[in-house]
């Protein structure tokens, strides 16, 4: 059984930073894709940054810049987030595909706020 656990979401002012981070327990071994999704009240999920087992990374054009994403292990993903904006508010999820299944976390609330 694979889990999810994310963990570093919270409030942060407009320009600030946070950082997520994403734990995959389970047994994974090979190629995998591990990213990001986020959700706003009343919007459908959308795509944030994926990257690969092997290091490489995708990115929506409205993170471009701001968001990095990044490997610490073979299960293991982070999101540094730098310029956050109201926008940017919503429930964070990190996911795992592996072998054609994706895997979800619990999500992370992110707020944005003065």
């Amino acid at each position: 059984q694979v889990q999810l656990v994310e963990s570093g979401g919270g409030l942060v002012q407009p320009g600030g930073s946070l950082r997520l981070s994403c734990a995959a327990s389970g047994v994974i071994f090979g190629s995998n894709v591990m990213g990001w999704y986020r959700q706003a009240p009343g919007k459908e999920r959308e795509l944030v940054a994926t990257t690969t087992s092997g290091g490489t990374t995708n990115y929506a054009d409205f993170v471009k810049g701001r968001f990095t994403i990044s490997r610490t292990g073979f299960k293991n993903t982070v999101l540094q987030m730098n310029s956050l904006e109201s926008d940017d508010t919503a429930v964070y999820y990190c996911y795992i595909n592996w072998r054609g299944s994706q895997y979800w976390g619990q999500g992370t609330q992110v707020t944005v706020s003065s």
